[in-house]
């Protein structure tokens, strides 16, 4: 047995995974899918499949994920051309059948305005052979089997504990790698308030499994709670400072005075958010992100400085 398919899900029915797995283009008996649902924390069940899995390479995919169907195939192929590498992941890209706010969501999330380094995650990327956190999730990664005697997926994390099963196999000297050839197509987010309350998770978890000094180390993770600050605090300062006048034609005039350079962040980052909204939809060949990219951009960043945030007060608590 070359793979064990890992596959955790915490509804009723089968995960939409299957499908797309039944058509690969590999060898039935060189795999298994182990489909393990449960309630509690999809760490427990990826354990579990890691320690009975019995094929040398345990393959982490998301239930509503849709493989490519060269996805086995070229995982062997990169396993035979880099023995050495222990961790590969590849990009989960937004399925071409994916519509309305899903899909231009899914815009924001591999652009480097919307996410930064995390964006690796979401597009293809050249291969990288030394990958980190910021390129690997559990849609899709392949580890051997033998290094779940020394890491474990944190039981008690989630989201957010495939980032910290890298981090901390990379620690051990495990090598991990990101080859654009391991393909799956994940689905986003349908609605706002479920892309909100995702972004929000992410941050909140970020803070609880890292210190503050590690990620000021990695700036850019802090950078929408800092921005979420500025924009409370300026909110503020506009009620208590800004004189509101209004003429016979009911027209609203505001007196910024000297204090109006402390809106330059905000209207830079306005520009920014309409610049990027301009280039996604281009690159991405949809017109209608120029509408809707200059409001998914701002929910996303402040979503994100939220949820850091809340996380570090619940861990003080």
């Amino acid at each position: 047995m070359k793979f064990s398919l890992v596959i955790t899900y915490l509804k009723e029915g089968n995960p939409e995974v299957l499908e797309s797995i039944k058509q690969m283009d590999y060898p039935k008996k060189d795999y298994e899918i182990l489909c393990l649902p449960g309630p509690g924390s999809p760490s427990i069940y990826r354990n579990k499949g890691a320690d009975i899995g019995k094929g040398k390479i345990i393959v982490f995919l998301d239930d509503d994920a849709i493989v490519h169907k060269d996805l086995l195939k070229n995982a062997e192929k990169f396993f035979s051309e880099h023995p050495e590498i222990d961790i590969v992941g590849g990009p989960q890209l937004t399925p071409h059948n994916e519509k309305g706010f899903a899909r231009i969501s899914g815009y924001t999330l591999s652009s480097k305005f919307g996410g930064w380094s995390t964006s690796n995650r979401y597009e293809s990327k050249k291969l990288n052979l030394n990958a980190d956190d910021t390129y690997l999730t559990t849609a899709i990664m392949f580890c051997k089997k033998e290094i779940f005697k020394e890491v474990r997926f944190d039981e008690n994390l989630f989201p957010g504990e495939d980032p910290k099963f890298i981090l901390e196999a990379k620690e051990k000297k495990f090598k991990v790698a990101y080859s654009p050839e391991l393909i799956v197509y994940h689905r986003r987010r349908p609605t706002i308030k479920k892309f909100v309350l995702q972004i929000f998770s992410y941050g909140k978890v970020a803070s609880s499994r890292e210190s503050f000094l590690t990620l000021v180390k990695r700036p850019f993770f802090i950078i929408p709670s800092l921005f979420l600050i500025y924009i409370i605090e300026l909110f503020f300062f506009a009620i208590t400072k800004l004189s509101i006048f209004a003429n016979f034609f009911g027209i609203l005039y505001w007196n910024f005075n000297l204090h109006s350079i402390l809106f330059i962040p905000l209207l830079l980052y306005l520009f920014l958010t309409l610049i990027f909204s301009i280039y996604e939809s281009f690159r991405n060949k949809d017109l209608r992100g120029i509408f809707f990219l200059p409001l998914i951009f701002p929910l996303l960043h402040l979503s994100y400085g939220a949820g850091l945030i809340w996380g570090f007060l619940i861990r003080k608590k």
